[in-house]
């Protein structure tokens, strides 16, 4: 049986290099829910992640047992924003809102989610798991960069971002600043974190 990787199936999306570059990303599905608040200390944060591994892991052996067809459970994402996007510069968290995701193959649909999320929730407690829903997102044209290292040692890479690349190459930012989690926080250290920090824009 062949195994979907979307990482390794699509090389351009999830191995960026230390520098902005060009990508167009295609239109995607994603298992998804929103929130709000500081992610360091907000315990609604910790259980969509946990809800949203959980069915995601459920749709995999399902996928395997009605489709014959298996596949790498993707990363963990999230889209953030807030009304004033300077928050995200200062780093005041608790007033970023959010949509953490993972995405799923494009043959699963809305009532294979739906039964997921039953039989997840039949195995164990998952308080966000009401709250999940299949989504979409169409970023096309988009710049990336890998970031290596705290989560908080961000705010000067989408400083340069912002204020240096977009407005020397005519470019401007459409749709939410999106992060991929390419490590496990809780096994790896600080220093050797690696997040893919992604924001759509459009040529002025």
């Amino acid at each position: 049986m062949d195994k979907l990787d979307f990482k390794k199936d699509q090389k351009e999306l999830y191995s960026p290099g230390k520098d902005f570059r060009l990508v167009t990303v295609p239109p995607m599905q994603f298992l998804e829910a929103d929130g709000h608040g500081n992610p360091n200390t907000s315990e609604w944060y910790g259980q969509v992640i946990e809800a949203l591994y959980s069915v995601s892991y459920t749709l995999k052996f399902a996928s395997k047992k009605q489709f014959a067809r298996d596949y790498v459970v993707g990363p963990l994402e999230g889209l953030w924003w807030a009304k004033d996007m300077s928050a995200f510069t200062r780093r005041a968290k608790d007033e970023w809102s959010w949509t953490l995701m993972i995405r799923q193959p494009d043959w699963l649909r809305a009532d294979h989610i739906k039964d997921a999320m039953q039989q997840a929730a039949a195995k164990k407690e998952l308080p966000a798991v009401d709250s999940l829903r299949l989504g979409s997102l169409d970023e096309g044209l988009s710049v990336q960069i890998m970031h290596v290292g705290p989560y908080d040692d961000e705010g000067p890479v989408l400083a340069r971002l912002h204020d240096e690349y977009l407005p020397a190459n005519k470019l401007e930012p459409v749709g939410r600043h999106h992060e991929i989690y390419l490590s496990d926080a809780r096994k790896t250290e600080p220093s050797k974190l690696k997040t893919i920090l992604r924001q759509p824009v459009r040529r002025t």
